[in-house]
Formats: C-alpha cells, sequence, structure tokens
C-alpha cells in the first residue's frame, strides 16, 4: 500500500483510510545410550556396548564413583558455529475551525486557507471480515465418541468453537490439494502459503544451533535409517526444524497436531510441499483432530515403529483402534506432563506394549522449557489477547510446579500482586519462600483480576467459581490439556457466548457480568501468541536424541517400563547451546576429578541430584 503526501494548494481530495505435574508413585527406570546415540552426540571415549538399565527400585539411591553410560562424551565436543504513516503536524500553521464546520490552516504570515475536504472510504480486509466480523455457522463433524480422550475432547468446545478460517470456510479435508511434486498425501489449510511458511522455518533454524549440530554431525551417519515416525505435537516453525533434522537422520515422518490452536497454517503447508505428510490446520473441529491422527497411522503400505507424543492422544488412539501395531512399534517418546502420566498409568496396570521414554522430567526439558519459556510466554500470550496492563493486577496461578513459577515470576515482576495455590506442601513452601501467598482458590476468586491454571489436572476451575468471578475478570490454562477450566459448564442457554477477538470470548451471566475466556481453556501461549525458539531447541534436541536411542537400543534392553533419560544426554544437550552465549566451561584437573570421585567428562551430578 503506497502513501502520498499532497500539499495544500494542489490537492482537491485526499483519500482518509479507516482500518477497521502430577509425579510418579514409583521410581523411573534410568536409561542407558545406545552406540548411535553415543554417536550422534560425540566420539565415544571408550568401547563396549552399555547394557540395559535396571528399574530404579532395584538400584542404590546413589550411583558410585565413576557411574554412568559406558561411552562418556566430553561437553567440549559439542561446541558449533554459532547459527547464524503518520502524518506530523507542521509546527509553524494551526488549525483552526472553519466557520462552514472544516478545516481551515492559518499561516504564519495570517492568510487563513481551506484544507482539502476528504473522503473516506473503509476497507476491509478478508482475514478481519471472516475473523472478526463474521460468526461461524456450521459446527464441526462429531461423528466420534467424545470419550475417547480426556486430554483433548472433555471440553465441549473443540467442536464447537469459533475458527480461524483464513480464506474460506471450505474444510481442508473437503479440499482437493496437490504438492509441487504433485503429492497429495497430506490434508492443510492452503498449500500455497507454503513460501512464507517456509521463511519462518529458516528463521526458527538460526535460533535453534542444537538441532543444527545433530542434523550435521549425524546425517552422514543416518542413525534413523529405517525409522517410520508418527508424531503428534504443536506444529511450528520449531517443530518443522525437527521434522526436517529426522528426515535428515534417515527417518520417515507423518504428523498430526496435538492442539486445535497451535497450527501454524504456513508451516504445515511448507512441510507437505516439502514432501512431509502433515495432517493439520489452525481450528480443527474435534472430529477433524481425530481424524488427522488416524490418517497418519491408518495408510495402506505403511507401518510405523516409533512414536513421538505429546500429551498421549496418538498414543490412546492406536491402543484403543489399531493395538496390532504395537508388534513392530520399537518405542515411545513422550514430551508432556498428562502423557508422561498416562504411560505410567499404562505401565502400573500391565498394559504398556512397548518402552517408553520420559522426555517431559528431563532436567532440560523441566527447567528451560517449562520454566523459562512460561516465564517468557505468558506476558506475551495474555498481552496479545487483552491488551492489559499488569502493573497492580491481582491474579491467583494454580499450581507452583515449573510452569507455574514461571508465570508467578514473571507477573510479580511486572508489579501484579500474584497469590498461589498448590496441593504438594514442598511446592507450596517454595511458593512462600518466593514471596507468594498461598491461599485457596475458594479464598480470593471474588477478587482477582486474572486467574491461571498450571497443573495438567482436571476442574482446577469449576463452574462454582466462575459463578463467582468478577466482572471481567480473565481466565486462562498454561497447563497441557483443556481440562483445568470446566469449559463445557458454561455450555449452557442461560450464559451468553460473544466472540471478541481471535481466541477471545466474553461468556455473559444473565446479570450482564461477564468472564473473558481465553483460547477456550486451551493452552495459552501456543494458543494466542508463539514460544521462545531457543528454549524448544533444547527441547526438540532431547527428542531427537531419544529417538535414536530407542530405535537403535539392542533388543532386551528396554523393558515394557517408562524411563528417563540418562544425566549425561541432559549434559550434552545443555552443552550444545552454550556457545550461543559465548560461554566457556571450566574444566576438572585430574585432582579435583579424584577427589570428587568424577569423571572429568560427566556427569557431573547423580541421579538423585534435582537442580
Amino acid at each position: 500500500m503506497s502513501v502520498q503526501v499532497v500539499s495544500a494548494a494542489a490537492a482537491a481530495k485526499v483519500s482518509e483510510v479507516d482500518l477497521k505435574d502430577l509425579s510418579p508413585s514409583e521410581a523411573e527406570p534410568q536409561l542407558g545410550l545406545s552406540t548411535a546415540a553415543v554417536s550422534a552426540m560425540a566420539p565415544p571415549a571408550g568401547g563396549g556396548d552399555p547394557e540395559a538399565p535396571a528399574p530404579a527400585a532395584e538400584r542404590p539411591p546413589a550411583p558410585g564413583p565413576g557411574s554412568g553410560p559406558a561411552a562418556a562424551l566430553s561437553p567440549a565436543a559439542g561446541k558449533v558455529p554459532q547459527a547464524s504513516a503518520m502524518k506530523r503536524s507542521d509546527p509553524h500553521h494551526q488549525h483552526q475551525r472553519h466557520r462552514d464546520g472544516g478545516e481551515a490552516l492559518l499561516s504564519p504570515d495570517g492568510t487563513v486557507t481551506e484544507a482539502p475536504r476528504t473522503v473516506k472510504k473503509q476497507i476491509q480486509f478478508a482475514d478481519q471480515k471472516q475473523e472478526f466480523n463474521k460468526r461461524p455457522t456450521k459446527i464441526g463433524r462429531r461423528s466420534l465418541s467424545r470419550s475417547i480422550s480426556q486430554s483433548s475432547t472433555d471440553s465441549y468446545s473443540s467442536a464447537a468453537s469459533y475458527t480461524d478460517s483464513s480464506d474460506d470456510e471450505t474444510s481442508p479435508r473437503d479440499k482437493q490439494q496437490k504438492n509441487s511434486k504433485g503429492s497429495s498425501d497430506f490434508c492443510v489449510k492452503n498449500i500455497k502459503q507454503a513460501e512464507f511458511g517456509r521463511r519462518e522455518i529458516e528463521i526458527a533454524e538460526q535460533e535453534m544451533p542444537a538441532l543444527m549440530a545433530l542434523r550435521k554431525r549425524a546425517q552422514g551417519e543416518k542413525p534413523l535409517a529405517g525409522a517410520k515416525i508418527v508424531g503428534c505435537t504443536h506444529i511450528t516453525a520449531q517443530t518443522a526444524v525437527l521434522m526436517e533434522t529426522l528426515g535428515a537422520l534417515g527417518a520417515q515422518c507423518r504428523w498430526a497436531a496435538c492442539n486445535i490452536y497451535s497450527t501454524l497454517n504456513e508451516v504445515a503447508a511448507a512441510l507437505a510441499e516439502s514432501g512431509f505428510p502433515v495432517f493439520a490446520w489452525k481450528g480443527e473441529s474435534e472430529d477433524d483432530f481425530w481424524w488427522c491422527i488416524d490418517r497418519c497411522v491408518n495408510v495402506e503400505g505403511w507401518q510405523p515403529n516409533m512414536i513421538l507424543d505429546d500429551g498421549g492422544d496418538l498414543t490412546h488412539w492406536i491402543y484403543k483402534k489399531y493395538p496390532n501395531m504395537f508388534k513392530k512399534i520399537k518405542g515411545i517418546v513422550e514430551e508432556s506432563v498428562t502423557g508422561v502420566h498416562r504411560l505410567y498409568q499404562l505401565s502400573k496396570a500391565g498394559k504398556l506394549c512397548v518402552p517408553a521414554m520420559n522426555v517431559n522430567d528431563s532436567v532440560t526439558k523441566q527447567k528451560f522449557d517449562n520454566l523459562y519459556c512460561c516465564r517468557e510466554s505468558i506476558l506475551d500470550g495474555l498481552k496479545r489477547t487483552t491488551d492489559m496492563m499488569f502493573g497492580g493486577k491481582q491474579v491467583v496461578v494454580c499450581g507452583y510446579g515449573e510452569v507455574g513459577k514461571g508465570c508467578c515470576a514473571a507477573l510479580k515482576a511486572m508489579g501484579s500482586i500474584v497469590y498461589v495455590t498448590e496441593i504438594d506442601p514442598i511446592c507450596a513452601l517454595q511458593a512462600c519462600m518466593d514471596g507468594f501467598r498461598l491461599v485457596k482458590l475458594n479464598e480470593v476468586i471474588r477478587q482477582v483480576d486474572i486467574v491461571i491454571t498450571c497443573t495438567g489436572n482436571k476442574n482446577v476451575v469449576t463452574r462454582e467459581h466462575l459463578d463467582r468471578m468478577k466482572n471481567s475478570c480473565i481466565v486462562c490454562n498454561m497447563g497441557h490439556s483443556n481440562t483445568e477450566i470446566d469449559v463445557a459448564s458454561l455450555r449452557t442457554p442461560e450464559l451468553t457466548w460473544e466472540r471478541v477477538r481471535s481466541q477471545v470470548d466474553h461468556v455473559i451471566w444473565p446479570d450482564g457480568k461477564r468472564i473473558v475466556l481465553l483460547a477456550e481453556g486451551r493452552l495459552l501461549n501456543l494458543s494466542c501468541s508463539t514460544v521462545p525458539t531457543f528454549v524448544l531447541s533444547i527441547t526438540a534436541t532431547t527428542q531427537a536424541l531419544a529417538l535414536i536411542e530407542l530405535y537403535n537400543a539392542p533388543e532386551g534392553r528396554y523393558k515394557q517400563d517408562v524411563y528417563l533419560l540418562p544425566k549425561k544426554m541432559d549434559e550434552y544437550v545443555a552443552s550444545l547451546h552454550l556457545p550461543t552465549f559465548d560461554a566457556h566451561l571450566t574444566e576438572l584437573t585430574d585432582e579435583q576429578a579424584k577427589y570428587l570421585g568424577l569423571n572429568k567428562n560427566g556427569p557431573f551430578k547423580p541421579n538423585y541430584y534435582r537442580y
């Protein structure tokens, strides 16, 4: 759009535009490292293939001196190259009202001239018209049972929600699309957006140094050659970098979204254009969600042998619909609190068919993704959706795990008055020592301005709480699933839903009171804003190494149980990110290492150490 500046003397008309955490009850087995995983990390310091780790219940609580994987890896080996019109008024003129109601310009010499008349035009962009002015009239397909998975379908919202339709109302399932290679094995919003998505992926690569280093080091050996990975995660530019890294390491991938709002349509299009079978778009209905997962799994002539899940929906679907597939699946990698909890439940009931790796409780995931990521993205999500000022606002954060700690720290720094609810006395004591008042939700629900859930539990905020909230109270969720806020209880005839903007709803009571519900109770930061790419690099690198380890592990090393990543792998992931900060690690002398009973190359902390 170009702007022309027209002088008062020459202009006749000027156009003016109006723009309208749950912990397992039993100790977790620890993970060993396969040859391929060690090779992907760095050349091993010693030979031999580590034996399978015994479950934690069979091990002494603290390992002795020199314990750790057989192949030691120096952090120094992880060094990688760094990735690299507003019109201003003239101070010499003064505006006066013309006697006929128009504007007059007064020049320094006293001459009065009439300002040019303006002709107003209204311009509506297609995206604005559909997103803000048009209420959807169709209800999503609901042929599948709503009871299939609590994580994604306990809330009524996913089927009856408002969706962000970028070009038209046609469902991607009803479109016939092909990429430039002639393939139609995908389902995205608009394949023509691929060029924009590719630019976003290229930007993300610059902030994901560890993943790019892993791609460069291991692609020659192809440690994932023959792997057929089916994934269900958030589909963002960062996930795209992970998928393309897995492809470069030899894997075939098929992907669906774990959240109906977090998919970036242009990124999904770019992946489809590159040949990845991707089935996802922003604003899926409940039926669309399960249809996309089924299209990833149920394909003729293709049998997955690895699962990468976020939330457990993909694993749940295969268990329910295609249990025979587990005969060829080598393992599951899970990265969320909800999904890990489900895996422990399956393991305890004796129903876990394959080894599973708990990425969520790895140090790098807990401390960096959950804590530092949420510390930044909570403010971004709230600001984009509500334009609010945080200073002086009263906020209650439900849960003081790593996510809750990050949210509380950010809000406190902005001047908010923060309350915390917690069931765990240890986390509760941490909240008190950090300067937050520990309360029950009922004690403050009438006075707070913002309610944030960070527990991963269900029915944390119930209809009773919602009824007692003050007018214009903001309600949102930073936990994984959509079950923390009882959104289904708000779908009643006496309450009115009013769409304010994308992902922002007013729920209005008969007496006129309203609450502001963000993302219909789903994950706020990935639904309404973005998350820092650098943090996701840490998580994605951990996931890639976990997949390499499980895929290459010899038969019998891992039982049908849930395993934690070894400390060595966490330290390696961290070391790959240090060059970004021009950070230099101090090395132990031989005497110091002997005194501490450590290997000079790590691991530097015992498995029971809490960072």
